[in-house]
């Protein structure tokens, strides 16, 4: 298959071409050629205005609930929700049943999503039945697939047990990913505890409780030297501690959810169950800070922490809805209205190059003679995301509806192009 990109400009800091604006020839997977006009005929012409083509995006927390919750996504939805929002390589949690707590359940996803539009990563688990209590084969599932090791949804409360988790995947380089929730304080809250909490009269989760744990855990990592990365920040003081401790040399990164930059807690005041996350939505100037942190580069990445939910689990009373909101059709245009004058190569290092990095991903360069795993995206035009254009099978979105700048136009990834 030839694949024929007309007058894209090229943002990849480590390409050639960097900046410029070329015509880009793929054929069976491969950039062939780069050059101001290529002449000549293919079996697609991608002509469009302002066309960005950036290595293919990277999204590191993302529930396909496949297998056990397929009446939610399954494999085949979710990588189709992420090439149309410009992902070619998807994470996915191990919050499935069964869990993905040993290597027949890694080889199931690996295996699964070898055909589909966007390669899709099993994360295992920490914990055996992503229960808190012992540790899992995490050695057998990296040597099977595994990309990372969390315990999702449930993140590991035993400061002991999370300790020997950082010292096992030691011995082979893993990066352990934690959801910063202290489950013992706020137990059963609802949104942030705050003005907001206490007007909507709705139970609040403090701050404290994800604070704490970050603490606890860059005092963890700090006594073994591994690799931890923090998903999910939703304060200006989680923005500080883990600043502070990436300044003291130790292996911590972080990434954030669109709609933590997007929203805060004043938007609950109509009770929307699509905004009802866990770490629930903060106050504005703790959205401000994560702006401001995404802006200056202290925030490694953005991910999407994309849970489909199913219609009963979200129209139902506020108490009784369940946690999460779709997101990898919607982290480009979210991101670009909540955060002011990113550049090309911030948003690149945000969406693709930090991600490939921490987790040890190969890296995919805009260079002839390359492997094609491209996004192509525009920063100028809207869009918006319809019922009708969703991948997933699910539509608990906030962002439904809702006119924003910023669209994918394409993915290129295994040879094929994928568009919306």
């Amino acid at each position: 298959m030839k694949i024929l990109i007309r007058q894209a400009m090229i943002a990849d800091p480590h390409a050639t071409f960097n900046g410029q604006v070329k015509d880009i020839l793929v054929e069976d997977g491969i950039i062939t050629q780069i050059a101001d006009k290529i002449t000549g005929k293919a079996d697609h012409e991608i002509i469009s205005d302002q066309i960005i083509v950036s290595p293919g995006w990277v999204d590191i927390f993302a529930h396909a609930c496949d297998p056990g919750f397929e009446y939610k996504e399954t494999l085949a939805t979710m990588s189709s929700a992420a090439a149309a929002g410009g992902f070619t390589q998807v994470f996915a949690l191990a919050d499935n049943k069964p869990v993905t707590d040993n290597k027949a359940q890694v080889e199931y996803i690996r295996l699964g999503s070898q055909c589909l539009p966007a390669s899709i990563h099993p994360i295992g688990t920490i914990t055996k039945g992503k229960e808190g209590q012992t540790l899992a084969e995490m050695y057998d599932m990296r040597n099977s697939g595994a990309v990372a090791f969390s315990d999702g949804l449930q993140p590991v409360q035993s400061p002991g047990l999370f300790l020997k988790a950082l010292q096992y995947v030691k011995a082979f380089d893993g990066v352990l990913i934690q959801m910063p929730i202290d489950k013992s304080i706020g137990a059963g809250g609802l949104m942030n505890e705050g003005i907001v909490s206490t007007k909507l009269g709705l139970p609040g989760l403090p701050a404290l409780a994800e604070e704490l744990i970050i603490k606890r855990d860059i005092d963890l990592v700090r006594y073994t030297g591994s690799k931890l990365h923090i998903t999910g920040i939703s304060t200006a003081k989680s923005v500080a501690l883990i600043n502070d401790a990436k300044k003291e040399g130790l292996q911590i990164t972080c990434s954030v959810t669109p709609y933590h930059l997007f929203f805060c807690d004043e938007d609950l005041q109509t009770y929307d169950t699509n905004l009802k996350v866990n770490p629930p939505l903060r106050t504005r100037d703790d959205m401000m800070a994560l702006r401001a942190a995404v802006k200056n580069g202290q925030i490694d990445c953005i991910a999407s922490h994309h849970m489909p939910q199913d219609w009963d689990h979200k129209t139902c009373e506020f108490e009784y809805a369940a946690y999460g909101m779709l997101g990898l059709q919607t982290v480009l245009p979210a991101l670009l209205e909540s955060v002011d004058g990113l550049s090309h190569e911030q948003i690149i290092a945000l969406l693709s190059t930090n991600a490939r990095n921490i987790f040890g991903l190969p890296q995919t360069h805009i260079q002839e003679g390359a492997q094609a795993e491209l996004t192509l995206f525009s920063t100028a035009k809207s869009g918006k995301l319809t019922k009708e254009t969703l991948k997933s099978k699910s539509n608990n979105s906030a962002f439904l509806d809702r006119e924003m700048k910023g669209v994918v136009i394409a993915t290129i990834h295994k040879g094929q192009l994928h568009q919306p």
